[in-house]
C-alpha cells in the first residue's frame, strides 16, 4: 500500500450512477468507489476501502450491513488495524499450516500426559493457553502451571513472528475476538483442548500452608488436559457441588482453590493493591442487535486461576531477573508521593475515609499508602454508591504499568520482579518471556538480538490502543441497546444517574445501570458553575448547586450516535440532585 493510501471502513451509498462511501467511525468527506460489475456492494453495506490521495477508492473487503452490530464491531476492528483482513488471514493461515496442526514428536519434553490437568476459562473462550494440576503432598500441595508452548511454533524472524509482534495482543469485543495468531494456532495446535496432546512450558512448585513456594522447577512438557471447565463450573466444584464430576478433576479444583486463597491473603498482606472493579458483560441477540448489558463481579474461580498465574509470572520474572536476563518485564513503578497526597485531598473533599497523611512521604511509602487507601475505598463503596467514581480516582493517581527490558518491580502486585508469561496465545510479551526462559534453561537457542527497547515501546503503546478499541466497542454496543430502550420507553424517559467524572466543561454520568453519557455545563441551568480546587465538583458561584463525583443527578438523553457510541445528556424535569 502506498504511503499516501489509507484503509478506512465506510458505509456504501448509491448516488445515481456513482457508488460513494462515507467514513463510518470518524468524520471525513465521502469518496467515490471504483467497482466491478461482479463485486458491487449493496446500499448500506460496510466495506474496508483503500483510499488514495487522488482517484477513486477501491474495496479491500466487504464487511456486512451497517444495520447489524456484528458488522459494525468487525468494521471497528478493521478500521483500527486490530483485525486480520481476509488477505492477511489467508497468508497467515498458510504459514501456520506449514507448521502442522498437531504435535507428534515429544523428544526432550517431560511427559505429563498421565498427570490430571484442567483448564478454567470464560464460557465463550476458545484459546486455552493455561492449564493447572494440583496434588496433596505431605501437608503441602504440589502445583503445576502448564502454559502453551507458542514459542515452539512462532520462531524468531519468521513471518508469523513479525505479524504477532506487530499485532502484539488479541483484541476482544462483544461476540468476537481478533486473535494475535492465526486460528490454526490460537484455537488449534497451541490451544490446550481436552483429550489432545499439547506442548507446554510447565512451572512446578510446592506450596505450603503459609503460601510459600519452594522446590521450583521449569521445563518443556507435553500434557493432555482432562477437562475444559468454565468459571461457573469451577465455582460449583470448589463449593462442594461436584456431583457427576470426575473425582480427579474435582480434586484439582478444590486443592487449587485452597492454595489460591492463601496466596491471595499473602499478596494483600505484603501490600498488593486491592481494587475491585466489576466487568461489563454485553450479550448480542444473534439477530444484528444487542440483547443486554450488565455488571458482573469477579467470580471466585477467576481469582483461583489469577492467583496461580500471578505466582507463575512472579516465579519466571524472579528467575530471569536473577539471571540478569533481558526480556519484557511487566513493570509498575511506585506512585509519585505528590499524586497520593492529592488523592487523599480529593477523597477527603468527597467525605471518603482516608488514612493519616505522613509528614514526609517517599515513593515506597506512597505505594504502601496507596494500597491502604485502595482497601479503604473498596470497603467504603460497598456500603454506598460511587464505586466507579472513587475507584477511578485511585487508579488515576497511580503510575501506568508497561513493558520494559529491565526489571523494575511491580508496585500494584507488591512484586520485586514480574513478567507476563501465562498467556502467549494472546500476548506477544509472553512469547518473548518464554524465549528468554528457555534460553536461560538451555532448552532452546537464544533468539538473537531483538530490539527489546523498540518491542517494549510498541507493545506498551499497542496495549493502550487496543484498550481504547475495546472501550469504544462497548460504548457502541451500549448505544445500540440504549436506542432500543428509548424506542420502547420514549425519548422523554428520565433516568437516575451517578456522576462518574467531572471536568471544567461538564459531567460524565452513569445511568440506567450500565449507560454513560456527557452532560455539558451549558445544560446545568440556574447558576454559573466552575470546577472546584480539587477537581472533584462543579460548584455554582451563588452556592445553589454542587455536582460532585459520586453524586446523584436525574437526566434524559438529548442525543445519541450509534456509530461511535457517544451519548449527550440533559437534566430531567426533576432537576439535578447532589
Amino acid at each position: 500500500m502506498s504511503d499516501e493510501d489509507e484503509l478506512r471502513v465506510c458505509e456504501i451509498a448509491r448516488r445515481g450512477r456513482l457508488i460513494v462511501a462515507e467514513p463510518w467511525f470518524e468524520g471525513g468527506q465521502p469518496v467515490v468507489v471504483q467497482t466491478r460489475s461482479s463485486a458491487e456492494p449493496d446500499d448500506g453495506e460496510l466495506a474496508l476501502l483503500r483510499i488514495p490521495r487522488h482517484g477513486r477508492a477501491r474495496v479491500v473487503e466487504f464487511i456486512g450491513p451497517s444495520a447489524e452490530i456484528e458488522s459494525v464491531l468487525k468494521g471497528l476492528l478493521l478500521d483500527r488495524g486490530a483485525r486480520w483482513t481476509g488477505e492477511e488471514a489467508a497468508r497467515a493461515s498458510t504459514e501456520a499450516a506449514r507448521l502442522g496442526v498437531e504435535p507428534s514428536e515429544h523428544e526432550g519434553r517431560v511427559d505429563l500426559r498421565e498427570l490430571p490437568s484442567v483448564t478454567i476459562d470464560p464460557e465463550g473462550a476458545r484459546d486455552f493457553d493455561d492449564a493447572i494440576s494440583v496434588q496433596e503432598e505431605g501437608g503441602s500441595r504440589r502445583v503445576w502451571v502448564h502454559i502453551a508452548d507458542v514459542s515452539a511454533y512462532v520462531r524468531p524472524g519468521t513471518a508469523l513472528d513479525r505479524w504477532a509482534q506487530e499485532r502484539a495482543f488479541s483484541t476482544y469485543v462483544p461476540g468476537q475476538v481478533s486473535p494475535m495468531l492465526p486460528e490454526a494456532l490460537s484455537v488449534g495446535a497451541c490451544s490446550l483442548r481436552p483429550g489432545r496432546d499439547r506442548w507446554c512450558v510447565t512451572v512446578e512448585f510446592l506450596v505450603d500452608d503459609d503460601a510459600t513456594a519452594s522446590d521450583v522447577s521449569m521445563y518443556r512438557s507435553v500434557i493432555r488436559s482432562d477437562a475444559r471447565l468454565t468459571y461457573a463450573e469451577a465455582e460449583l466444584i470448589a463449593g462442594g457441588r461436584d456431583a457427576g464430576v470426575d473425582p480427579a478433576v474435582a480434586s484439582i479444583v478444590r486443592a487449587a482453590a485452597a492454595v489460591a486463597g492463601r496466596l491471595r491473603e499473602r499478596r494483600f498482606g505484603r501490600g498488593a493493591m486491592r481494587l475491585e472493579r466489576p466487568e461489563l458483560v454485553i450479550a448480542l441477540d444473534g439477530e444484528g442487535g444487542v440483547e443486554s448489558a450488565s455488571w458482573e463481579h469477579e467470580p471466585a474461580a477467576h481469582a483461583l486461576i489469577e492467583e496461580l498465574m500471578i505466582l507463575a509470572n512472579e516465579t519466571v520474572g524472579g528467575f530471569l531477573a536473577g539471571c540478569r536476563a533481558e526480556t519484557l518485564y511487566r513493570i509498575h513503578p511506585e506512585p509519585d508521593p505528590q499524586a497520593i497526597v492529592g488523592l487523599i485531598e480529593r477523597l477527603a473533599a468527597l467525605d471518603v475515609p482516608t488514612p493519616p497523611q505522613p509528614e514526609r512521604l517517599t515513593r515506597a511509602g506512597a505505594a504502601r499508602l496507596a494500597s491502604e487507601i485502595a482497601g479503604r475505598v473498596a470497603a467504603h463503596v460497598r456500603s454506598r454508591p460511587g464505586a466507579e467514581a472513587f475507584t477511578a480516582l485511585v487508579l488515576r493517581s497511580l503510575e501506568q504499568a508497561s513493558y520494559h527490558p529491565k526489571n523494575g518491580g511491580h508496585s500494584g502486585l507488591a512484586s520485586r520482579a514480574y513478567c507476563h508469561f501465562t498467556s502467549p496465545i494472546r500476548r506477544y510479551p509472553d512469547v518473548v518471556a518464554h524465549r528468554a526462559l528457555l534460553a536461560q534453561l538451555g532448552l532452546d537457542e537464544r533468539p538473537g538480538d531483538p530490539d527489546l527497547d523498540a518491542i517494549a515501546a510498541h507493545t506498551s503503546e499497542r496495549e493502550r490502543e487496543l484498550a481504547s478499541i475495546e472501550h469504544q466497542a462497548n460504548d457502541i454496543c451500549l448505544a445500540w441497546l440504549l436506542d432500543r430502550v428509548l424506542y420502547e420507553e420514549g425519548w422523554e424517559a428520565a433516568f437516575e444517574g451517578e456522576i462518574t467524572g467531572v471536568i471544567a466543561s461538564g459531567l460524565f454520568v452513569r445511568f440506567g445501570e450500565v449507560f454513560e453519557g456527557y452532560l455539558p455545563v451549558r445544560a446545568l441551568q440556574g447558576d454559573y458553575v466552575e470546577l472546584d480546587e480539587h477537581g472533584v465538583s462543579l460548584v455554582g458561584r451563588r452556592g445553589r448547586h454542587r455536582y460532585r463525583l459520586g453524586g446523584a443527578v436525574d437526566v434524559v438523553v438529548d442525543a445519541l450516535d450509534r456509530s461511535d457510541g457517544r451519548v449527550k445528556l440533559a437534566l430531567s424535569g426533576k432537576n439535578g440532585r447532589t
